[in-house]
């Protein structure tokens, strides 16, 4: 009965964290331009995908999303390769260095992301980055977020100093020692720090907002954004544009919860 009652909880729970996913599906369907009901309804009366069409025939979504595609593409494996580095670099060092260098990124993570934009809008000037996508990867050459950085570190801390000792006898170097030793030991903490890149890339508007000019360049959150201006009263017209964007987090997180289903087995 205990195992029954956990499984109702946790089925409990997770409705309502899907109710608002729920919501947002049943508006998409609403005919164009209807006032969304003030009641709880579960479908509407009369569904329709009309919006998807009049979405695409407003903003070119499908380049907007191309776009997105491209900088996850890109930001998400380098995240994961300056950020396992420097997690490695750091739990190899002595106990008292790695003190200093958790509580300076600790210290590098309270700093508010606005006091970074007029800073990195001069950088990026400078590097000749500006309305292009190197702006928006720009920081996943250092792991994205000192956050990342700290997963890393704490799962590579963790695994035996035998482990990495024996590597290094039997010849391993670094990149070895990285790629063949602590990486595939540390590989749920990989996906983990994959899922959460790919989140803030794929939701990230004020980088695009702040450093592209040209609207080919635009990603998805930027498409959302200019069908607010365009038609700021057609809520299934916005509904549906938000639900295209979900598309693809679902199926990945989708795809990730399998895997971390499989390992908690």
């Amino acid at each position: 009965m205990r195992g029954w009652g956990v499984t109702a909880v946790r089925l409990v729970v997770g409705l309502l964290f899907l109710l608002p996913v729920l919501w947002l599906v049943n508006a998409a369907f609403y005919p164009p331009a209807t006032p969304l009901p003030t009641t709880l309804q579960l479908w509407p009366a009369t569904p329709t995908p009309a919006n998807f069409g009049r979405v695409f025939a407003l903003v070119p979504m499908g380049r907007f999303t191309v776009n997105s595609l491209l900088v996850v593409a890109a930001a998400v494996p380098l995240t994961l390769l300056t950020g396992s580095w420097a997690g490695l670099s750091m739990a190899r060092l002595p106990s008292k260095a790695q003190r200093r260098w958790v509580l300076i990124s600790v210290a590098v993570l309270m700093v508010p992301g606005i006091g970074l934009w007029s800073t990195r809008f001069l950088v990026y000037k400078w590097l000749g980055w500006l309305d292009s996508y190197w702006a928006l990867m720009a920081p996943a050459w250092m792991g994205t977020s000192p956050f990342f950085v700290l997963m890393f570190y704490r799962a590579f801390r963790r695994l035996p100093a035998a482990i990495y000792d024996a590597a290094r006898l039997d010849g391993a170097g670094v990149w070895q020692l990285w790629w063949l030793v602590a990486l595939p030991l540390a590989r749920p903490t990989a996906v983990a720090v994959a899922l959460l890149a790919f989140i803030m890339y794929w939701g990230d508007f004020i980088s695009p907002l702040l450093y592209l000019s040209r609207e080919r360049l635009y990603t998805l959150p930027t498409a959302l954004q200019l069908l607010q201006a365009m038609t700021p009263s057609d809520y299934p017209l916005l509904m549906a544009g938000a639900l295209w964007s979900l598309v693809i987090p679902v199926l990945l997180f989708g795809t990730a919860m399998v895997y971390f289903g499989r390992k908690s087995l």
